[in-house]
């Protein structure tokens, strides 16, 4: 028998395109993932994936399927907002934990749209490092948090979903050498100054993208400025590696920048979800779920 849970399963791989990296953003083991995937397949009569050494594609009846399954999860998330009280009748305090970047780049849309939902909340929002919103949420003094969960530490006490995948893309000036080769790869990309962004972790993502190529980059510059970090790039001062979420094709001066994947970056940064796990949680989480969940995947086309 297909479930949801097989489905949610499914679209995660088809979305990050490995075994590997979807369990990372799920949170949950490769093994459990796999098994998933392959009751699916086994329950739907068809390959869904075609299997090779650099990951997982979609076969053409994954295609079909993959956008069925979102028809399906949207299916189910309307049926249950039809059994819920009009979201009008809703009231109360939601106290929300976030992080700097996610507060600078995702925030505001999806508040926007909770209050839009829900016009009767009071909405509170406290800005802090991960650690601290993690503490804040284990002990109850916040509902929910909205932040990158790649670093999250407590996983055991804290439940969690990722709303956005971001990929990493690295940043140029306009007219940079590298934009003339056909594939850019992360050994490339060591041998030029970088300059690194420190806020919200970004500098933790970007050790471990570097350690796990065993590739030691020249760290020309370190901002706590995301905007720094662009006006920098398009003066030609150097390069840098930024999720998604945070690109803009020009700098504060009006200078262009470029992105570009990676042939050998795959990892992204997950944003999302988390709340305390195991007692019940607050009433207004559910509904602020539900918005959250809605939100559209920003993806940028390069």
């Amino acid at each position: 028998m297909m479930t949801l849970r097989q489905i949610r399963h499914f679209i995660a791989v088809a979305e990050t395109g490995s075994i590997s990296a979807a369990a990372q953003a799920a949170f949950i083991s490769q093994s459990a993932l796999t098994s998933a995937v392959q009751q699916l397949e086994q329950n739907l009569g068809v390959a869904l994936f075609n299997r090779h050494a650099k990951g997982m594609t979609l076969t053409h009846q994954g295609h079909q399927f993959l956008r069925q399954a979102h028809v399906i999860l949207a299916t189910v998330d309307n049926a249950k907002r039809s059994l819920q009280h009009s979201t009008e009748q809703i009231s109360g305090q939601l106290t929300i934990g976030v992080t700097s970047l996610v507060a600078g780049y995702y925030l505001a849309d999806l508040l926007t749209r909770f209050q839009r939902a829900c016009p009767n909340v009071v909405i509170r929002v406290m800005e802090d490092e991960r650690p601290y919103i993690e503490h804040l949420l284990i002990s109850g003094e916040i509902d929910v948090g909205v932040l990158i969960l790649s670093h999250l530490e407590d996983r055991h006490a804290l439940q969690t979903e990722v709303l956005t995948h971001s990929p990493h893309r690295l940043w140029l000036p306009a007219q940079h050498r590298l934009l003339e080769l056909d594939e850019i790869t992360l050994a490339d990309v060591a041998r030029e100054p970088l300059i690194q962004l420190n806020v919200d972790e970004i500098d933790r993502t970007a050790q471990r993208i570097w350690g796990q190529a065993a590739l030691h980059p020249h760290i020309a510059l370190r901002s706590a400025s995301t905007e720094a970090v662009r006006s920098l790039v398009a003066a030609g001062l150097g390069l840098a590696l930024q999720p998604d979420m945070t690109y803009r094709p020009w700098s504060l001066e009006g200078d262009i920048i470029e992105a570009r994947a990676l042939v050998d970056l795959h990892q992204t940064l997950d944003v999302g979800l988390a709340w305390r796990r195991g007692s019940a949680r607050p009433a207004l989480v559910d509904p602020f779920l539900t918005v959250a969940r809605e939100q559209p995947q920003r993806r940028l086309s390069i």
